[in-house]
């Protein structure tokens, strides 16, 4: 780990970000260019004093984890976060069903999604980043490891995530994934992860293998979701897959119908914040 070159770098990635290029408000006026210390923290979902240290040159080692949100948080390039990763003593994570670095052009569109839900996913339905309206209502969703990762895979094998959906809900949604994922292997029928998620959906899963079974394909660009939320009920939304640049990475933005319930219900969660979703199984 080279301490002083990583400081080094962060400082100066630092500098060159303003408070609109991450959805930030202007605020005050700054004595020194780009990003105050504690929004990069905030932004990456980690202590002020352990970005201060890292600043400093005096920080522990950063996990993968930890420099992957960093690199969303400053808005690296492809070769930028690869750098990033190399100064703190680790490789460059390998490109496994697809290259998941998120653009800076995506994430700023992210940031312009104001009092809507909005997260950007990969075609396997892996959440990488999400703002945080989503968070207050579907909980933070890039906290997991391994295949759990895909809410396609926890769909089918983790009953929590089922509980925050109507049961009377349920066999749509089981079609809408299977479908989706068999779209997406048909686009990448080579790709390591998008096979091994099959596979091992196929084994632990009779009811995804069923549906398999049908070999219906349908690429998910829009539809209507219930959540069922500890704090508001059900919340009813539209949801709608924007087109980007990429094909394995997806803008989904959530959005009420004008007039219904859930116009208030995400009024009131962008005010509680993610401290209403405590309550709420783990997902």
């Amino acid at each position: 780990m080279e301490s002083n070159d990583l400081a080094d770098f962060l400082r100066r990635r630092r500098a060159l970000l303003q408070p609109g290029d991450v959805g930030l408000p202007p605020g005050g006026r700054r004595r020194t260019p780009g990003l105050r210390r504690f929004e990069v923290s905030c932004l990456a979902g980690m202590s002020p004093d352990y970005y201060a240290r890292l600043e400093q040159g005096r920080g522990p080692q950063p996990s993968i984890a930890l420099l992957t949100a960093l690199a969303r948080a400053l808005r690296l390039t492809p070769d930028e976060r690869d750098h990033l990763f190399r100064l703190a003593g680790h490789h460059a994570p390998p490109c496994l069903g697809g290259d998941e670095h998120v653009s800076r052009g995506l994430l700023r569109l992210l940031d312009g999604v104001r009092g809507l839900p909005a997260l950007i996913a990969t075609d396997l339905n892996v959440v990488l980043v999400q703002n945080a309206v989503a968070d207050a209502l579907l909980g933070e969703q890039t906290r997991f490891r391994g295949l759990a990762r895909s809410c396609t895979y926890r769909w089918f094998t983790d009953p929590a995530m089922r509980a925050r959906h109507p049961a009377e809900d349920h066999e749509h949604e089981s079609r809408a994934q299977v479908d989706d994922l068999r779209a997406t292997l048909a686009l990448r029928p080579a790709d390591p992860m998008a096979k091994r998620l099959v596979r091992a959906l196929h084994a632990e899963s009779a009811e995804f293998a069923g549906l398999w079974e049908r070999h219906d394909v349908a690429v998910r660009r829009s539809d209507r979701k219930r959540v069922l939320h500890p704090a508001v009920g059900v919340v009813e939304l539209d949801f709608d897959v924007l087109a980007t640049a990429r094909r394995d990475q997806r803008l989904i933005v959530f959005s009420p119908v004008p007039g219904s319930a859930a116009v208030s219900q995400l009024e009131l969660l962008a005010v509680l914040g993610q401290e209403s979703f405590s309550s709420f199984p783990h997902v």
